[in-house]
């Protein structure tokens, strides 16, 4: 039964939960001044509905390219030197919101909790929020994986979910088996990934991304980054996921050196300096 005052309790203001205005801010001013004179070190190119990792040393600049045409891509970070300490998407959005762009950060799990990287440039900014309510760069979505593909499609097996493919190239950079790497496959950050929820549901949905060629996506490494990136087997998403259906294109991976002295000043951030007593 609808209670009397269902309107007014619906009618109570939200409040934000995290309030950002005391969190660390990236000084984004140095970082800019820095991207000027950026030297390539390196570049990995992952192809279609394949993962490959990449390293990033701390104060290095990496980008995350479309290059042959619209595709999505799947990321995890990890501490090069711990691995324990890896990307936490749930409170990265609860901090920024549901996707991320220029001057927002990829923050690590706990006890950590530190930024990992923050984005320095996103030539997609210009999207903000359609009528949607959908954004281009989500923390919401999990990855797509063969467990939910299997209770979804009736116990079809495939291979090629981006968690897989993580799986997989985590488990050639680090020496493992692929089951032995799936424990460090978490949720990612959705790059280039149009979505959001839908007003009557709240289900979440997927659009055509609208990245193109050129379009990038550049972090600032504010610690030694072993990256993984899943190259979705949903190409710009703009239909379905998980299938050999949709077109797909590869992704490119850049690594950028900054000049002598761009950064001076610049240090990494601690790791979160909580007691970890918790009240005992």
């Amino acid at each position: 039964m609808t209670p009397e005052d269902a309107d007014l309790r619906k009618a109570i203001e939200p409040v934000i939960c995290y309030p950002v205005e005391t969190l660390p801010a990236p000084d984004m001013a140095l970082y800019e001044a820095a991207r000027e004179g950026l030297v390539k070190r390196e570049e990995l190119r992952v192809e279609p509905r394949e993962a490959a990792c990449f390293r990033v040393p701390k104060g290095h600049f990496f980008r995350i390219r479309s290059i042959e045409g619209p595709q999505v891509g799947d990321l995890n970070l990890f501490n090069t030197q711990d691995l324990s300490e890896r990307f936490y998407s749930g409170k990265t959005r609860a901090l920024h919101g549901t996707h991320i762009t220029t001057g927002e950060r990829m923050w690590s799990g706990f006890p950590y909790l530190r930024p990992m990287a923050t984005v320095t440039h996103d030539t997609l900014n210009w999207y903000g929020i359609d009528p949607f309510g959908g954004s281009v760069h989500d923390v919401i979505g999990t990855r797509c994986d063969p467990y939910t593909h299997n209770l979804l499609t009736s116990g079809k097996q495939y291979h090629h979910c981006c968690h897989s493919n993580l799986s997989r190239a985590v488990a050639e950079e680090l020496g493992m088996t692929p089951r032995e790497a799936e424990a460090y496959v978490h949720d990612v950050l959705n790059v280039f990934m149009c979505t959001g929820f839908t007003r009557d549901t709240g289900q979440y949905f997927m659009k055509a991304s609208p990245v193109r060629p050129g379009d990038y996506i550049e972090f600032f490494a504010e610690i030694d980054l072993l990256g993984a990136l899943s190259a979705c087997p949903g190409g710009d998403c703009s239909s379905e996921h998980s299938s050999d259906v949709a077109a797909c294109h590869p992704l490119l991976v850049e690594v950028f050196e900054p000049r002598e002295g761009a950064l001076d000043g610049w240090v990494p951030p601690q790791v979160n300096r909580y007691d970890r007593s918790h009240g005992v």
